[in-house]
């Protein structure tokens, strides 16, 4: 399973009007065809991405900013760990975003997205991000209550449009700094997450992963849909699409998710840094130096 431009539009979110999540499969027909295939075609697709994270690193011209939204248990964490586990943990960084402290509600929705973006020559990863100022804060209107916002401002205005277009000022702005920046939603089902919660409940080293407030969540999964659609109708961007991936079969998805990345990254062209010839010759000299210690 080599990466691959064609297999990769398969999944970029569809940007017309009519556009609804409905239309997009949460299950694909298996891209492995057993357990060891599987392993083979992610722990390819691992090694290479490690590799172009070590150009990308000693480069250090470009960042990566990986983002990760989807329901609770469409399996962003277990993504992260499995796709990126083998990159080196100095050059990655991951940040999850939980509900808004007061001190964040104290500064403009995007200050805290602001506060971890990946450094030059460093792999960022958002596990949930400031989108959730679109998605959760759409749902739960009362959250933006806390935002204090003056009377003047998107407070009384089409707030969402507002959002969306400062979302896509800001991500334009990193895409023109050297940030490539790549969005995927976990696109899981609703019976899918029912299985998953009751496993959750009933196997007690998941306990831990359950909370009694996403069952209150699964309660507005339409309205979650729809603040998605909304979602990728005004942000999915030339420079900055989303990719809508099934996430009812986890080794499927971390397949999918690894293509991607692994095809983006390949589209940087990363190269080890060239050296001029007076860097040449002092490498040679040392390389003599060290020789003569023998």
């Amino acid at each position: 399973m080599e990466a691959n431009k064609d297999f990769n539009k398969n999944f970029l979110a569809d940007t017309s009007r009519n556009f609804t999540l409905k239309q997009c499969s949460t299950l694909l027909e298996p891209l492995y065809k057993n357990v060891d295939d599987y392993e083979k075609i992610l722990g390819d697709n691992v090694k290479k991405i490690s590799n172009l994270q070590e150009m990308l690193y000693a480069s250090h011209c470009h960042a990566v900013l990986i983002i990760f939204q989807g329901m609770d248990t469409a399996g962003k964490d277990s993504v992260i760990k499995h796709v990126l586990s083998g990159v080196n943990p100095q050059g990655c960084q991951v940040h999850s975003f939980k509900h808004p402290s007061q001190n964040e509600l104290d500064h403009d929705f995007l200050w805290r997205a602001n506060m971890f973006l990946p450094e030059r020559g460093k792999i960022g990863v958002f596990n949930r991000s400031h989108y959730e100022d679109v998605l959760i804060v759409r749902v739960h209107p009362e959250i933006s209550q806390s935002e204090n916002l003056p009377s003047k401002s998107e407070k009384n205005m089409d707030k969402w449009k507002q959002r969306f277009e400062s979302i896509n000022n800001f991500e334009n702005h990193l895409h023109k700094s050297g940030t490539k920046i790549i969005k995927f939603f976990l696109h899981l089902s609703k019976d899918e997450q029912h299985k998953r919660f009751l496993k959750r409940i009933d196997q007690e080293d998941k306990n831990w992963k359950f909370n009694k407030g996403d069952i209150k969540e699964r309660g507005f999964w339409d309205e979650y849909q729809k603040a998605y659609e909304q979602c990728f109708l005004h942000t999915s961007t030339q420079f900055a699409p989303w990719f809508i991936v099934p996430a009812d079969d986890k080794k499927n998805t971390r397949l999918i998710v690894s293509n991607i990345i692994l095809y983006e990254l390949e589209k940087l062209n990363l190269k080890y840094p060239d050296f001029n010839q007076t860097k040449k010759d002092e490498l040679e000299e040392c390389r003599k130096r060290l020789i003569s210690e023998d």
